[in-house]
């Protein structure tokens, strides 16, 4: 079954690299109009180009503005822009994330923990509410949080930026039963994927990491784009408050007794 987005628009948040970027070159491929926003405009429009490059004729608009997730005023101003451009906002993926600071949580300077909550957990409620505004009150409409198994377990050095991962998976479903039927709103929670943020996590130990998984490798930002283009498709008009974990088995490993 091939899934498509025909005449709908996604805003997505975090989109210059990584599992937004990948998402939005999915959903620009699957025919939506795309608007990606990050902090960097040089990086947006590299982002722009590359996603323009790897789509096929089928493909939707693209273009991005500038817009810092933690911050309301610049959220208001891209989901304006957005609805400017393509006329609506049907569907938003909150993605932009940020992790400043590793290790343990007893320790975190109040500095660094706002500023992962302002953008990892008040951002995402921020985003959709500027979207609920702009239109899909009334138009309805589909949200996407793109949260991390790391809300569904205890790990260290990462420890903050998991609890903000939890808030956002439960966000997720006091939101779907707010706004239904309007709005359906999932999320993705994802293991270790092969992205600039997780670097550190994976980089000098890949092959290790891969041989305790069941599928024998890391995640690439494409298997995340590929959920997120079902869960904010008509195919799965009939799921919201959901968290698909989309992790390879390492979640099913930790919790069992294979070896």
């Amino acid at each position: 079954m091939e899934l498509r987005l025909d005449g709908k628009t996604a805003l997505v948040t975090g989109g210059s690299r990584g599992i937004g970027q990948a998402i939005a070159r999915t959903f620009a491929d699957a025919g939506a109009s795309v608007m990606i926003s990050s902090r960097s405009a040089e990086g947006l429009e590299a982002s722009v180009r590359e996603i323009r490059a790897g789509v096929g004729a089928r493909a939707g608009e693209v273009a991005w503005t500038v817009a810092n997730a933690g911050d309301p005023e610049q959220a208001e101003a891209c989901v304006a822009a957005t609805v400017d451009l393509f006329g609506s906002v049907d569907i938003l993926v909150n993605n932009a994330a940020t992790n400043p600071y590793y290790g343990p949580i007893i320790e975190i300077d109040q500095g660094r923990a706002d500023k992962t909550v302002r953008v990892n957990q008040s951002g995402y409620l921020e985003w959709t509410q500027a979207a609920w505004r702009a239109g899909m009150s009334d138009g309805g409409g589909v949200v996407l949080n793109i949260a991390s198994i790391g809300g569904l377990t205890v790990e260290g050095g990462i420890g903050w930026y998991n609890v903000t991962k939890a808030a956002v998976i439960h966000l997720t479903s006091q939101l779907a039963g707010e706004l239904g039927p309007a709005v359906r709103v999932n999320a993705i929670a994802p293991g270790l994927v092969k992205t600039q943020l997780a670097k550190a996590l994976w980089e000098a130990g890949e092959e290790k990491i891969a041989e305790r998984l069941p599928t024998r490798r890391l995640g690439e930002p494409s298997d995340i784009a590929n959920a997120a283009l079902f869960l904010c498709s008509d195919a799965a008009s009939w799921i919201t408050g959901e968290t698909l974990v989309v992790d390879g088995g390492s979640l099913c490993i930790a919790s069992g007794s294979l070896s």
